[in-house]
């Protein structure tokens, strides 16, 4: 992969312009790199969806995707973090194109009650998304299924081919696939960032499965957007953190609130707690949560191109305009903002299509929060790789005892 300037903001630029010796002691090695790769990879993910098209088919048919509503299995979207929310971000879209039951249910929450959510003589496809294959939960999760529960299919997204995950699908190629993406977006770094975009957009693909090459279009604009949204998120991100807010409130809803979710998360790791974060959706801020956006709070929120969650999007920014509430707040839309550029003190829009659906923003929509955590982690005088001086968290979470 090459890169140009003229594609790429300043503060972005500077860091993946550095010397490699600074780099490294600063801990840019790979976090910048693996936000800014993101909208070239995108192509090359849908070129191995793609290329399973047949097996990624055969999956869905023998699970009973496409059935009607009243005999199709119910779909768990299954991951811990980052991928719980890949989950998330990608549920409405499955649900509209499956007309099934498709629901995000965290691994962490599936260990502990799995018989909650399995009844006897029911049907059921899991979707397990892992960047590394290697989570305790993931893997022991997806062994217990395969052992004791033959009537749950699996299909699992992963960035490992290595990874445990990956081999248990190998070793039960009659109930399991592993869709395993390029090895480039498997993060080097501790944050998960094109990791999760990739396999957000790998579920978009096999929501359209049955017009892939019709979807490969919307991939390319995608890919197209994201290289010209960079820039203007990188700079409002450099020039935002630079204000130092002590906490930070991302707002979203629909799949939108899974972008707020992972932006949270995004700050929180990078900044080893020393930004606090909140997601909510619109609604949900204004029961309690509000009272939290204070004179050191950076507001972010994710605006929704439906009207309906627009209108109470708006409504919650002219209370906070009124009320006089946080420090800073920005705001993403898909195109334009003339509604919202006197409510925000910044606006970044998407520019995309007019008939541009927000089921597919999510991988857009984060790069803002990827870049605030980023910027967030140096101002607070962290390593963006290895942001968890103490050891708190790691790139794979540790093993964990399991109980039967």
């Amino acid at each position: 992969m090459t890169r140009g300037d003229s594609t790429l903001s300043d503060p972005l630029s500077t860091l993946l312009d550095l010397p490699d010796q600074d780099r490294m002691e600063r801990g840019l090695v790979h976090t910048p790199r693996e936000i800014w790769q993101q909208p070239a990879t995108w192509s090359k993910t849908y070129e191995i969806c793609r290329g399973k098209h047949p097996e990624l088919n055969d999956v869905l048919r023998r699970a009973g995707i496409g059935r009607g509503s009243t005999s199709s299995p119910t779909v768990y979207l299954v991951g811990a973090g980052t991928s719980d929310y890949t989950g998330r971000a990608l549920a409405p879209l499955l649900r509209a194109r499956w007309g099934c039951d498709v629901w995000p249910i965290p691994s962490t929450t599936m260990l502990t009650e799995f018989e909650e959510f399995h009844r006897p003589g029911r049907e059921y496809l899991w979707i397990s998304f892992s960047r590394s294959g290697e989570s305790p939960e993931g893997v022991a999760l997806l062994q217990q299924a395969l052992d004791r529960h033959r009537e749950i299919r699996h299909l699992v997204i992963t960035c490992n081919q290595a990874g445990p995950m990956a081999q248990l699908c190998a070793r039960n190629p009659d109930r399991a696939l592993a869709l395993v993406l390029d090895d480039a977006v498997n993060d080097r770094g501790l944050a998960m960032t094109s990791s999760f975009s990739n396999m957000v957009l790998a579920g978009q693909c096999v929501a359209n499965l049955e017009d892939l090459a019709q979807f490969g279009e919307v991939v390319a604009q995608m890919s197209e957007i994201g290289r010209q949204f960079l820039p203007a998120a990188a700079e409002a991100a450099a020039t935002i953190t630079m204000l130092g807010c002590a906490r930070t409130c991302f707002g979203g809803a629909g799949v939108l609130r899974a972008v707020a979710d992972e932006s949270a998360l995004k700050v929180v790791e990078l900044s080893a707690g020393k930004v606090t974060t909140m997601a909510e959706t619109p609604l949900g801020l204004r029961h309690g949560p509000l009272s939290s956006v204070d004179g050191q709070t950076l507001f972010v929120a994710f605006l929704s191109s439906e009207a309906r969650r627009r209108g109470y999007e708006l409504d919650l920014l002219r209370e906070m305009d009124r009320k006089h509430l946080g420090r800073v707040r920005a705001v993403v839309t898909a195109r334009g903002g003339q509604d919202v550029s006197s409510l925000a003190d910044y606006s970044l829009s998407l520019n995309c299509a007019a008939d541009f659906p927000d089921h597919y923003r999510p991988i857009l929509d984060v790069m803002l929060g990827q870049l605030i955590g980023l910027f967030a982690s140096m101002r607070c005088g962290l390593k963006p790789d290895q942001p968890s001086p103490d050891g708190a968290i790691t790139r794979v979470v540790a093993p964990i005892k399991l109980y039967s």
